[in-house]
C-alpha cells in the first residue's frame, strides 16, 4: 500500500517554540501543507530564553533571516561565550568561549599541548589562545571574516542575545507572510480518534474545532497534548539538577554592552545576566529547599546593573524530559518536551534540533513506529548529553554552602563519570556520536571548574619544549593582535544593527 501524505499541521501554542516551528515548516515544506498555529492572547509565555548558541545561525540561514534585520527587530546583541563567576569557588571566573582553542599541530590536539606546557610553567591562561574569549574580555566583536585565511579572524563563532517576545513577534510576521494561519483562541478540549488515540482536533472556547493530522505541542510546561491528553510521562532529573525555581526581571542597561552572557553562582543557585541593546535580562535560578522565594528575589534585585524595570516573577519547574517527545501524532517542542535550566543557553537550540529531527523523520498518515522510535532515541540522547554537561558545572565546585556541598557529593550519571575519568587521567575528551558540546567546550568547563588532568597525552612531548613554547607564544600574539583590530561590540551594533 502506498503511503498517504498528510497535509494538515496544527501547532498548539505560540511563543518562541511555536513560531520557530511555524517559520521552519512553512519554509521547508514550501507551502504544500496547511499550517495553523493556535494561541491565545490570554496566555502568557515564559520568555526567559534570550541567550543562544552558534547553531542558531544555521536556523536563521535555512529560514532566510538576515542577521542585521533580525537583531534590529529583537533589540539583540552578539554573544561570544558565557562567563562563569564563583562557580569553582568564590573569586574564580572563566569564560566558556565559542569556537576552537588554539591551533592543532603535530599528532595531538592543541589542548594536550597546552596541558603539557602549563605543567612546565610555559603556557599562558587558556583564554589567551581563544579569539572569542579574548575578544569577550575586551568587549570587542566582529563576525568571522571570509576574506582572511589561516587567521583567528576567520574562526570567530558567535551567537545572540535577544528579546524573546520580540523574536516571537518577528517570526510570526515572517510565518504569516509564508502562509501560516494564526488562530486566536484558548483550547478548552482535545478530542482523540477512536481506535488509536491519535489527537484529531482541539476545541476552542469559541466552539471552533481545529482539526489536524500532525499536532505540534508548544503549550509550555503544561504539555496540553503530550501530557494532559496522551499521558506520556515525565522523567525527573532533579536529583542531579536540584534547582526548581527561577525569578526573572529586566533592568536598565549598563554603560558597557558586553558580548557574552554571565552566570554568577549564588548561595543556592546562580544568576544570569543577558545584555540587550535596550535592557539587561536577569534571572535567579535556585533551589527552594535551600532558599525562600523572598530571599531569592532579594538576591536578584541586589545584584542588578541598574534600576529594575518590573517586579521579579517566579517560575516553577522540574528539570527533566518527557519520556517520549513524539507520542502518536503529537510532537512536543520547547517546554512541552522538557526543561533544562538555561545555564549553557540550550533552550532555543533544543527547539531548533527538535524541528530538524521532525523534518528528518517527517511522517505520512501512517506515522511509522520505527521512525517515531528513532526520533525519540535521538531526542533522549541529546537531552541526556546536555544534562551531563550541566551537571558537570554543579559537581565540580569547591564552595562551602550546604547546597553546593550536596552538589559536589552527588553521584553523577555513568556517562558523565566516564568523561570525567578520561579527562582526569590524560586530559582526553571523547565526543560521542553527534552530541552537542564540542571537545573544546568540555575542556574549557572541566579546566575552568578545577578538574585537573594527571598528565597530558604522552605524544604531546614529541616536540621540542622550546619550539613548543614559541608555537604557543605565536598563537597568543596573533590572537591578541586580531582582537586589537576588532571593533568595539557596541560600536559594531551601532553601525550595523542598532534597534533605533
Amino acid at each position: 500500500m502506498l503511503p498517504v501524505p498528510l497535509n494538515n499541521i496544527v501547532i498548539v501554542g505560540g511563543g518562541t517554540a511555536g513560531w520557530m516551528a511555524a517559520i521552519a515548516l512553512s519554509t521547508l515544506l514550501r507551502g504544500q501543507y496547511r499550517i495553523r498555529l493556535v494561541e491565545s492572547d490570554e496566555i502568557g509565555t515564559i520568555g526567559v530564553g534570550e541567550a543562544t548558541i552558534p547553531m542558531i545561525q544555521r536556523f536563521n540561514s535555512v529560514v532566510g533571516i538576515d542577521e542585521n534585520d533580525f537583531l534590529k527587530a529583537t533589540k539583540g546583541s552578539f554573544k561570544l561565550g558565557i562567563e562563569f563567576v564563583d562557580w569553582g569557588s568564590v573569586g574564580e571566573r572563566y569564560i566558556h568561549g565559542f569556537g576552537r582553542l588554539g591551533l592543532d599541530a603535530w599528532t595531538v590536539d592543541f589542548e594536550q599541548v597546552w596541558l603539557r606546557m602549563r605543567a612546565l610553567g610555559k603556557a599562558a591562561d587558556l583564554g589567551a589562545y581563544s579569539i572569542t574569549r579574548t575578544a569577550a574580555r575586551a568587549n570587542k566583536f566582529m563576525p568571522a571574516s571570509q576574506e582572511v585565511r589561516n587567521s583567528p579572524l576567520g574562526d570567530i563563532a558567535h551567537a545572540y542575545h535577544f528579546d524573546a517576545g520580540l523574536y516571537a513577534r518577528y517570526l510570526r510576521k515572517l510565518s504569516e507572510e509564508r502562509g501560516v494561519q494564526r488562530v486566536e483562541g484558548k483550547v478548552v478540549r482535545v478530542t482523540q480518534r477512536e481506535g488509536d488515540g491519535h489527537v484529531d482536533a482541539v476545541i476552542l472556547a469559541s466552539g471552533e474545532r481545529i482539526a489536524g493530522e500532525l499536532f505540534i505541542d508548544c503549550s509550555g510546561f503544561r504539555g496540553l497534548l503530550i501530557e494532559e491528553t496522551l499521558a506520556t510521562g515525565y522523567e525527573d532529573w532533579s536529583a542531579w539538577l536540584p534547582c526548581d525555581r527561577a525569578q526573572a526581571v529586566p533592568c536598565e542597561p549598563a554603560a558597557v554592552l558586553t558580548p557574552y552572557t554571565r552566570s554568577t553562582a549564588r548561595r543556592a543557585g546562580w544568576q544570569w545576566r543577558i545584555p540587550l541593546q535596550h535592557r539587561i535580562g536577569n534571572g535567579h535560578v535556585y533551589s527552594s529547599a535551600h532558599m525562600s522565594d523572598d530571599e531569592a528575589a532579594n538576591v536578584l534585585l541586589a545584584n542588578l546593573d541598574g534600576k529594575a524595570l518590573a517586579d521579579p516573577r517566579v517560575i516553577k519547574f522540574t528539570t527533566g524530559m518527557r519520556k517520549q517527545g513524539w507520542n502518536r501524532n503529537v510532537v512536543a517542542l520547547g517546554l512541552a518536551s522538557g526543561f533544562l535550566e538555561p545555564l549553557e543557553s540550550t533552550s532555543i537550540h533544543l527547539v531548533q534540533s527538535g524541528i530538524q529531527r521532525l523534518i528528518d523523520f517527517f511522517p505520512d498518515r501512517g506515522f511509522s513506529a520505527p521512525d517515531i522510535a528513532e526520533y525519540n532515541r535521538q531526542s533522549r540522547f541529546e537531552y541526556e548529553r546536555i544534562r551531563d554537561f550541566l551537571i558537570l558545572h554543579y559537581k565540580l565546585n569547591r564552595r562551602e554552602e550546604p547546597f553546593w556541598r550536596a552538589c559536589a557529593a552527588m553521584e553523577v550519571p555513568d556517562t558523565l563519570a566516564e568523561k570525567m575519568a578520561l579527562f582526569a587521567s590524560r586530559g582526553r575528551i571523547v565526543r560521542v556520536d553527534n552530541e552537542l558540546f564540542t571537545r573544546s567546550g568540555w575542556f574549557q568547563v572541566m579546566q575552568g571548574q578545577g578538574l585537573q588532568a594527571a598528565a597530558a597525552h604522552p605524544l604531546a612531548a614529541l616536540q621540542d619544549e622550546e619550539e613548543t613554547a614559541r608555537y604557543l607564544e605565536n598563537i597568543r600574539e596573533v590572537v591578541a593582535r586580531c582582537v586589537d583590530a576588532m571593533p568595539d561590540h557596541a560600536a559594531y551594533i551601532a553601525r550595523h544593527c542598532a534597534a533605533g
